[in-house]
């Protein structure tokens, strides 16, 4: 009897669910899993590119990125102060990351100081500390999704797919290089602070040339 009725309740959901309208999964589309790192060909183009289109901004935002190997709400965070002491640019800074409360320094490479610089100069007069202000919201830093949408944008601009990449490649762009360079996962660990996993392990040993 008991099995009847559990027969008799199934047939009676396969019925609703024919009427049941299609959802569409939320990953459709999209290419999902590790983000991988870009190449050195790759940052040598986006640079280029943003040299010519004089963003300075953008290229002071994306010298930070590969340097800092911050997570993109550290990153968008950076002050003034981080990166630069009275008029003269630091050599390295240290960035307290909000997810683990840990302390992430850095070095800024002369590529990153010389852009870094350049956005000082025609940034204006500081109202706030931030490093990369709003232009929309004054005494605000950009947000997140204004930075993963400027990712997209750099990586369309030399004609690699958006989706393939985010802030993430970003991240791993520089512990890719030098895990390529030394084989030393324990250096790549500690230059993120975090431990690697095994899908980004994978990313960092895809050819990089």
């Amino acid at each position: 009897m008991a099995r009847g009725a559990s027969l008799t309740r199934r047939r009676a959901v396969a019925q609703c669910d024919l009427f049941r309208p299609y959802k569409t999964p939320w990953n459709s589309g999209r290419i999902i899993g590790a983000k991988p790192p870009l190449k050195p060909k790759h940052i040598w183009a986006i640079r280029q590119q943003l040299k010519n289109a004089r963003r300075i901004r953008d290229l002071a935002l994306f010298n930070c990125a590969i340097d800092a190997k911050l997570r993109g709400c550290d990153l968008v965070k950076l002050r003034v102060s981080d990166v630069a002491s009275g008029a003269s640019l630091l050599q390295r800074a240290t960035v307290i990351q909000q997810k683990t409360g840990r302390p992430v320094p850095f070095e800024i490479t002369d590529p990153t100081g010389g852009a870094i610089a350049a956005w000082l100069k025609i940034r204006g007069p500081p109202q706030d500390d931030w490093l990369f202000p709003s232009r929309s919201h004054p005494g605000a830093h950009i947000t997140t999704r204004q930075y993963s949408r400027l990712v997209g944008r750099w990586v369309a601009m030399i004609d690699l797919e958006p989706r393939a990449f985010g802030a993430r490649s970003l991240r791993g762009t520089k512990v890719a290089l030098v895990y390529k360079k030394t084989g030393n996962l324990r250096a790549c660990q500690l230059l993120l602070r975090k431990r690697v996993s095994n899908a980004f392990r994978l990313t960092m040993r895809s050819p990089m040339t």
